[in-house]
């Protein structure tokens, strides 16, 4: 704005004035103190608004540490430290030594307990101050641990003995070396002492170093199940085609073959295939063979009495690559019965059937093979008052030599009576050596016969052959 002021002229008239328009004067300024006093209160108000959000409420404890004030990051790192800290005094005969948390490879859950803190306890909520401690659990590494006190205490510790499994030449059987305990200090006590410490805030407190006795890592029992593993492995140990036990391995070879190595409380059983290999590479000179047929003594209903030669399929013996690597596996597993592989060429069986006559009339015993005659013979059957006994019989045992008569009851005594083959009771073919009176009754009911012919008919005649004796 402008004002109206005064202005005179000289030039004219001198009395005569004018007025012109002049710049108007700036306004009083207004003074705002309250507001330069007001900003700094309000920013620190929200800044304590803020913190209240994020810290932990003054008075809260973790264990012996005061954690108020902190947010729960820092919480965390503090009652860490703390038990880092937090030393145990060893006392006990001879010993003298204090050993930290860190140490002893102490631990608790730090980062939990501080956000428990904080959820349980926040700054803004009021009612939340001053709270009680909470509990902290103390966990010691028992590696940790146990390395530091014997380091610090070695007087009180003695190493345990584990029990070992080894194979004895003598009885060809893995036997067992059994276990000792050890002695150690007990971790419990060492673990209660830091934590009674810790909870108490205490820099140090005094434990007694208690010994107690420490298990060996492996057992006698654990030593005893696997020695019987191994020998049952080897009592079996072989190579098989079918169920027979074609190429047996002995013990001490197969022992050879394992490796027997303690591990993780127990044991681990392996096996070398490059040994196994060298009993491979034998394998076919054992197995193969040529068929072989056989013979069986049959009843006439076709039953086998007895095998005369064993049938023997024939054999050969397949690719033996991978044999000892897949044989080692089984043998690691523990299965010692290695079942070959082989091409079979079948062999057959020839069966015979027999069976005897004896014709009292005609004092003369027939022999039949496949309802043929096969061969005959005099004989002497029973005397009077000693008749031989007709009928059906079966030939139920063999004799070769033995002593008829000769005990109360009985009225003729022969001794050294041979090859006896029974088919009635007290009744059999026999050889005679007192007399030679052959297609005449001279007998106490058995069938006399030369010697040799008793022989044979005393090895041709099975058990449960038929025989019939005829008027």
């Amino acid at each position: 704005m402008m004002s109206v002021g005064e202005v005179s002229r000289e030039e004219g008239d001198a009395s005569t004035q004018t007025y012109a328009w002049a710049p108007t004067p700036p306004p009083k300024r207004k003074r705002h103190l309250g507001l330069w006093i007001g900003a700094p209160a309000g920013v620190a108000l929200a800044g304590v608004i803020a913190a209240s959000l994020v810290l932990i409420a003054p008075g809260t404890a973790v264990a012996g540490v005061q954690v108020g004030g902190m947010t729960p990051g820092a919480a965390a790192a503090a009652i860490q430290a703390q038990l880092d800290r937090t030393a145990i005094e060893l006392t006990g005969d001879g010993v003298d030594a204090t050993l930290t948390g860190a140490q002893l490879g102490a631990t608790v859950d730090a980062r939990a307990l501080a956000d428990a803190a904080y959820s349980d306890h926040p700054m803004w909520k009021i009612g939340a101050w001053f709270s009680d401690t909470a509990h902290a659990q103390v966990t010691l590494d028992h590696d940790t641990a146990e390395a530091a006190l014997r380091k610090a205490a070695p007087a009180l510790f003695e190493d345990a003995k584990d029990a070992t499994v080894t194979f004895d030449d003598k009885s060809e059987k893995y036997v067992v070396g059994e276990a000792e305990n050890g002695a150690g200090v007990d971790l419990d006590t060492i673990a209660t002492g830091l934590q009674d410490g810790f909870a108490a805030g205490k820099a140090a407190v005094p434990v007694a170093a208690t010994q107690v006795p420490t298990d060996p890592a492996i057992s006698t029992d654990t030593a005893n199940k696997t020695a019987k593993q191994l020998n049952t492995l080897l009592d079996k140990v072989g190579f098989y085609v079918g169920d027979e036990r074609t190429v047996p391995v002995d013990r001490a070879v197969a022992a050879s073959w394992l490796i027997v190595s303690p591990r993780d409380g127990s044991f681990d059983i392996t096996a070398d295939a490059s040994a196994i290999d060298k009993v491979v590479a034998t394998l076919a000179k054992k197995v193969d063979r040529a068929p072989q047929n056989g013979t069986a003594i049959t009843n006439t209903a076709g039953t086998v009495l007895r095998t005369d030669q064993q049938t023997l399929d024939g054999r050969k013996l397949g690719d033996t690559t991978g044999i000892a690597a897949a044989f080692a596996s089984q043998l690691a597993a523990g299965d010692s019965v290695y079942k070959l592989k082989v091409d079979v060429d079948k062999a057959t069986t020839t069966k015979i059937s027999r069976y005897a006559v004896v014709d009292l009339s005609e004092q003369r015993a027939y022999f039949y093979q496949n309802g043929k005659l096969w061969n005959s013979y005099l004989v002497s059957t029973g005397a009077a008052g000693h008749a031989t006994p007709t009928g059906h019989f079966t030939v139920f045992a063999h004799v070769p030599l033995q002593d008829m008569g000769c005990v109360p009851g009985y009225d003729y005594c022969t001794k050294n009576v041979p090859w006896v083959t029974y088919f009635a009771p007290d009744i059999g073919f026999h050889g005679t050596y007192w007399h030679h009176n052959f297609g005449h009754v001279m007998s106490h009911g058995c069938v006399n016969m030369p010697i040799s012919t008793a022989k044979t008919i005393y090895d041709w005649a099975p058990e449960g052959m038929e025989v019939t004796v005829q008027p």
